[in-house]
Parts: C-alpha cells; sequence; structure tokens
C-alpha cells in the first residue's frame, strides 16, 4: 500500500449515518483503493452534548454493511478527537510562540451585539481584531488571519475558488473554556495523519480557507481538496428526513440490497459512460475523483429500488436466505431450519421483489398456511367442481413419487386430460389452494418445496372450503 495517498472520512456521531456522509465515505474509499493508499476513519465526537456510543456502533455498522472497510480507525486508540486534546493543545501553543495566533478576552455578549448589528446591516459579521495586538495571555485562541491578499483553494471537483482575506476573520481555535473548535481539530488531525486528500461535502468549502491559513500558520503542508455536492431531494432542495428516508440504516431495514446502495451513491455525481451497474473491482478501477460532477445530485428512490431489485435477481440462493432471515423474523413467520429448502424457496422469489421486505412478503405463503383466498378467485375456483378437482388430485399426489417439480407437473397433466380441462384450470385452483392467491411463482415448484404433507394439508383445506 502506497503512502502517497491518504483520505479520510470524519463523522460525527451525532446520528446515524446519512446517505450524503455514505457517499462522502465511498468516494474517499474507492480513491484510495484506485490509487493503493490508504483509508482512514476518524471519530469526530468533540460535541460531548450530541454524541453518542450508540451512534457511533450505528455508523461503524452501516460501514461493515456496505463493506467500506478502513485500513486505520476504530477500535484503534487515538482516532477519536476526545482521545487527542493533548495535541491540539500543543499545536495551539506552537502557534501561540510563532505569532501566528493570539488571545481574545471579548465578552460573548459584545460579540453577539456586534453579530446583529451586522445582521442589520445585511453584512457578514466579521470579529474586529481587537485584540490583536493586546498581548493576552489567557482567553479564547484566534488565529491571525492576514488582512491583505487571498487564499486560493484549487478544488479537484470546482477548480480554483478565490477567497479574499477581507472576507474572513480571525477565528477562534480553542475556546476560553479550552476546548479546540471543530476547524482546527480538522486542521490538526489531518496533519498528524499524513492526510494527502481531503474529500468531502461542498458544504465544507467555507471552511477550507481557513483551515488553508493554518495548515500554513502550523508550516506543514496543504492536502488536496475536493469538495463533493449536496444530495438533493426530488424538489432539488437538500436532501432531508422531509423527503423520507435519509440514513444508511432505513434503507437497509427496508430491505435494500448493500450492493445496490453503493452502486446508486456512486452514481449520484459520477458515471463511466452509460454503464448503469458495476461491480466492486470495476468501480474500484475506473473511479475517478476528477469525474465527479460539481453540481447536485437527485435522489431517486425508484432508480435504488430497480438497482436493487437487478441484484436480488442476480443473488444466489444461499445468500439470500442469510440476509432473508432477520426480515422473516421481523414479520413474525417462523424461520426453516433447512436452509437449502429455504433458499430454494427464495429463488423462486427473486424476480417478484425489489427489496427484502418484498421479497419476504412475497413469499409469506412458504411459511404460513393461507388465512383466506383471493374472493373473486374463490367465487371461480372453489366450487363443488373445485372441490372434487382437488380431491383427485389429493389422490394423486399422496402416493406420487418422487415428490418432485417434474414428478407433479406430470401428474396434473394427466388429470387435466382426464377431466377434458386445459392445464391453467387446475393449476390455478392448486395454486389458490396452497398460496391464497392468483399469482405466485410456478405451482409445481411451489408444491414441490412446501413437501408432500404440507401440500396435501393445504389442498384438503380448500376442498373443505369449496364444499361448503
Amino acid at each position: 500500500m502506497s503512502d502517497a495517498v491518504r483520505v479520510r472520512f470524519a463523522p460525527s456521531p451525532t446520528g446515524h449515518l446519512h446517505v450524503g456522509g455514505a457517499r462522502t465515505a465511498l468516494f474517499n474509499w474507492l480513491f484510495a483503493r484506485h490509487h493503493g493508499g490508504a483509508f482512514i476513519l476518524r471519530i469526530e465526537d468533540t460535541d460531548r452534548s450530541r454524541s453518542t456510543e450508540e451512534n457511533e456502533q450505528a455508523i461503524l455498522e452501516a460501514l461493515r454493511w456496505l463493506e467500506l472497510d478502513w485500513d486505520e480507525g476504530p477500535p484503534t486508540p487515538g482516532y477519536r478527537q476526545t482521545e487527542r486534546l493533548e495535541l491540539y493543545c500543543a499545536r495551539a501553543a506552537q502557534l501561540v510562540a510563532a505569532g501566528r495566533a493570539y488571545y481574545c478576552d471579548c465578552p460573548p455578549e459584545q460579540l453577539e451585539a456586534e453579530r446583529k448589528a451586522a445582521e442589520a446591516r445585511k453584512e457578514t459579521f466579521r470579529y474586529s481584531g481587537r485584540c490583536r495586538d493586546r498581548g493576552l495571555t489567557a482567553g479564547a485562541l484566534r488565529l491571525r488571519i492576514p488582512e491583505d491578499g487571498s487564499t486560493i483553494v484549487h478544488d479537484l471537483i470546482h477548480g480554483p475558488v478565490v477567497f479574499e482575506h477581507r472576507q474572513l476573520d480571525d477565528w477562534i481555535l480553542v475556546r476560553s473554556d479550552g476546548t479546540p473548535t471543530y476547524n482546527f481539530c480538522v486542521v490538526v488531525d489531518d496533519v498528524d495523519m499524513r492526510i494527502s486528500h481531503v474529500i468531502r461535502g461542498n458544504d465544507h468549502l467555507s471552511n477550507t480557507p481557513k483551515q488553508v491559513l493554518c495548515y500554513e500558520a502550523l508550516d506543514f503542508p496543504v492536502p488536496q481538496f475536493a469538495h463533493v455536492s449536496m444530495i438533493l431531494g426530488p424538489d432539488r432542495s437538500r436532501l432531508s428526513k422531509r423527503h423520507g428516508a435519509t440514513s444508511v440504516q432505513a434503507f437497509r431495514d427496508e430491505g435494500i440490497l448493500p450492493e445496490a446502495m453503493v452502486n446508486y451513491l456512486v452514481r449520484l455525481g459520477w458515471s463511466h459512460g452509460d454503464q448503469e451497474i458495476f461491480t466492486r473491482r470495476e468501480l474500484i478501477e475506473r473511479f475517478d475523483i476528477k469525474d465527479v460532477a460539481a453540481s447536485g445530485a437527485v435522489f431517486d428512490r425508484t432508480k435504488l429500488e430497480w438497482l436493487s431489485h437487478e441484484y436480488l435477481k442476480a443473488t444466489d440462493g444461499a445468500r439470500l436466505a442469510a440476509m432473508a432471515v432477520p426480515f422473516i423474523e421481523r414479520a413474525g413467520l417462523p424461520v426453516l431450519p433447512d436452509r437449502a429448502r429455504l433458499a430454494a424457496m427464495l429463488e423462486t422469489l427473486r424476480e417478484r421483489a425489489r427489496t427484502l421486505v418484498e421479497l419476504v412478503e412475497a413469499g409469506r405463503f412458504y411459511f404460513e398456511r393461507p388465512r383466506g383466498y383471493e374472493p373473486k378467485a374463490a367465487e371461480k375456483y372453489l366450487t363443488a367442481d373445485g372441490a372434487r378437482r382437488l380431491e383427485l388430485l389429493v389422490r394423486r399426489l399422496e402416493t406420487l413419487e418422487p415428490f418432485t417439480a417434474e414428478a407433479i407437473e406430470g401428474a396434473v397433466r394427466e388429470l387435466t386430460a382426464q377431466l377434458s380441462l386445459k392445464l391453467v384450470d387446475l393449476a390455478q385452483l392448486a395454486r389458490l389452494a396452497v398460496t391464497g392467491r392468483t399469482a405466485s411463482p410456478p405451482i409445481f415448484q411451489v408444491l414441490a418445496l412446501l413437501g408432500r404433507e404440507e401440500a396435501l394439508e393445504r389442498l384438503r383445506a380448500a376442498r373443505l372450503a369449496a364444499a361448503r
């Protein structure tokens, strides 16, 4: 692994992993894997009022579900900001000694009044610099911003972005109570972890000139930046809860496949020709951050569900069974101990579902007997003639060997011919009897997978219903 490329994803554990954060993590991961570099996970937990261990574990779980493995990070100590306070203090002292930072004792009330006055004038509030040359030895620590000139951020997505220094203020590095601020921690952490490329949401672009000036004040090289556009809702506003599910966990719990989630997120702003579906290997080989669009990408739930359906169709039964078990349990259905049989059942349903939730619902009849029958179909099929036909079918299947889909189909065809019926008539009657529905996977497969005993019990129950 090359040390030339080192990227990081640094979530705050103040909630679950948002799809926007997941896409940022994915872009970082792909960039690292494409260049043979390192992907580092760092937890920015200095907001102690909202950061929780539960949220941190939820974020880690979401990243593992997406299979975004990190090369450095938790549970190894030293990758949470609360574990690095001594380092921040040391860097702050370095800036004071070099004359690049100064202490400020302006009361919060005074600063708030000046902020409101600037708002009233419809101006951006900037600290006046009142304490710049007072030589204080305590208070909040501010970075000394050059009064003239500009800072240019050479963004890999947006190109050069110019920030005039007169638009910036001497921002606070360390609060008066000794706690470092977010922007200062980020710079110190990126320096200490030798981050070469910072790939993050473009809501951080306005912070970047401050951070660049802090790198320079610390006399450290500035990493390359790439600010990814926001994910938008259908109304083109920033994606939020009012648009529906927004967290990775929510989509996981809805039964979206992780491969579909990854494939969909990477296509929100990045493309490779007209290709829609990518293997993980293809993504690693082809991803380039310079190909990411600068404009916002609209979240399309229909497209995500289409991708999930495509991946479901391509997933083998054994993996389907492993993924479906929690959803079967959540639906209150019994989990079959025979995993091979369960896998075979789920394979018959893949074409009928976009999510694992839909897959289980489509196959509910495999796990429980019908609680009733579709009314119109029952009126058509569960008649006196239907009862007689079911009785004949039961007799045929009681002694049928082997009890396979092929043998069952042969027996049904023979009976159909004897009764001068169309195959569909007897097949639909059997389907209604064992599933309660008129739509299901091929009925002969269904009967075989249910097994002789269960299939006959359902056919007999339907015969009794028809005879009433």
